[in-house]
């Protein structure tokens, strides 16, 4: 009898910086299943958010193109209707190659992949600022080609009410949602362990093998909606343990030194959630047949030079989490392979056996040999991306991280301005050395040219 293919479970809590687990030896956070894992996994040190922002991440894991390929440039949200960003139901993304291959599959939590619609406002939430007068964020993805061959729907588009979250499931309509008085990740965590073990045997369907999307909204901000339980390994320290990185800037009046506690404390409750769904997948006998993925869609500054949020180029903004195990077939240890978005549905598809499929118009490569420890051709960079033409007003960049260097153009009104770091003499990245090494620049600059050209940019090339 044919071997069944394997299943796939993959997690990416939003903005997860790659520091922030235990093993990794960075920020003091108590992550002891991810650790775990990570002794059971591959773990990628480079895997890089090219477009770090949650949207845009969204669209690159599931079609494989890069921002401008697969326009989503930037967030999907109210200001963003005129420009028409959001996923289109023609892309035929990754989870449409696995439906048609057998897959059952689910998803559950954040979507952000569709536009809010004025008529379902009434039944979404989503404000950011006052509420009729600030941006609209939340949206509805109705049964049909917007879910992608997605059968199993748990989800929302963008809401950030950790403690009260909502959903639509299955074929409901958007007045129909459902409300959850409980921390997302826990709530979430449920479902996906309900789906595993198939209970009432309606969930999936038991003779298919399954993939399960599980896009928990934590350790996103709002940072105080947090369980008061998950705080209890941060109370003794102070800030200055916590916040430990040299290239922190800021006084003590920095929203850091009030976010960071409820961070980190957001990302041990992930982990314990997370063991929850390691040990399901134990105790039905499916540990050896899945393929699990801990990764995130960007990270967070916290603090590093002076920063909140994404988008930056730094490594606490661009670098991922990203731990891939597959008992017997994928050897647990470090890789440095240069790792993007784009690479991972063509990636996850080479080894699930179906590199066949990947559409021709996919963007990344197929690394499945490296995660194989076969030999395969390597990049010699990853792309960083912000910003497309459709937002003349803002600053726009492109650059290249390398096994050395990142490399960035700040381009606006015509203007462009250098940034180079050595990220092995300078691994915080203090010091723009991009007057200091002409040469490196100019060999760099070369190097982001090829990629403009790879994925069909409008930028004019860099002189």
């Amino acid at each position: 009898m044919k071997k069944q293919p394997p299943n796939l479970v993959y997690v990416f809590p939003d903005e997860f910086r790659q520091q922030a687990i235990g093993f990794m030896g960075q920020d003091p956070v108590v992550t002891p299943n991810l650790d775990a894992f990570a002794s059971e996994s591959l773990v990628l040190t480079q895997a890089v958010s090219n477009c770090p922002i949650c949207s845009p991440y969204r669209g690159m894991l599931f079609t494989g193109k890069y921002p401008i390929s697969s326009g989503v440039v930037t967030n999907c949200y109210s200001g963003t209707i005129p420009f028409g960003i959001e996923l289109k139901d023609s892309e035929h993304c990754l989870t449409d190659v696995l439906h048609d291959a057998g897959y059952h599959q689910g998803y559950i939590g954040k979507f952000h992949l569709h536009l809010p619609k004025e008529e379902h406002i009434p039944y979404t939430e989503g404000w950011r600022g006052e509420p009729g007068q600030g941006t609209f964020w939340d949206s509805y993805t109705p049964p049909g080609p917007g879910r992608h061959g997605i059968d199993f729907w748990y989800s929302y588009g963008c809401c950030d009410q950790h403690l009260t979250p909502h959903y639509w499931t299955g074929e409901a309509p958007v007045d129909q949602r459902i409300d959850i008085d409980e921390w997302s990740v826990k709530h979430e965590t449920d479902v996906a362990i309900n789906y595993i073990r198939n209970v009432g045997g309606t969930m999936r369907d038991p003779q298919k093998p399954f993939a399960l999307f599980v896009a928990h909204n934590p350790p996103h901000m709002p940072f105080e909606q947090v369980p008061t339980q998950h705080l209890a390994p941060y109370a003794d320290l102070d800030t200055a343990e916590l916040l430990n990185r040299p290239n922190l800037t800021g006084d003590q009046n920095h929203p850091a030194f009030g976010s960071v506690r409820n961070y980190f404390a957001a990302i041990s409750g992930i982990d314990q959630q997370f063991g929850r769904l390691l040990n399901v997948l134990e105790e039905e006998n499916l540990a050896d047949d899945t393929i699990v993925v801990f990764t995130s869609d960007h990270g967070e500054m916290m603090g590093s030079h002076g920063l909140m949020g994404k988008d930056v180029w730094y490594d606490e903004s661009l670098l991922v989490p990203f731990m891939i195990r597959w008992p017997g077939k994928i050897e647990s240890g470090s890789e440095v392979l240069l790792f993007s978005t784009p690479d991972i549905m063509p990636t996850l598809l080479g080894l699930m056996g179906l590199n066949v499929s990947v559409p021709a118009e996919v963007e990344g490569s197929d690394y499945a040999r490296v995660f194989l420890g076969q030999p395969c051709d390597r990049p010699t960079s990853a792309f960083y991306f912000l910003a497309g033409p459709q937002f003349p007003d803002r600053p726009e960049r492109r650059g290249v991280r390398t096994d050395r260097y990142t490399f960035v153009v700040i381009r606006q009104a015509g203007h462009d301005e250098f940034v180079l770091h050595d990220n092995l003499s300078d691994p915080y990245q203090l010091e723009n050395i991009a007057d200091q090494e002409p040469g490196v620049v100019y060999k760099l600059k070369e190097e982001l040219n090829g990629w403009l050209q790879k994925t069909n940019d409008p930028w004019q090339p860099v002189g």
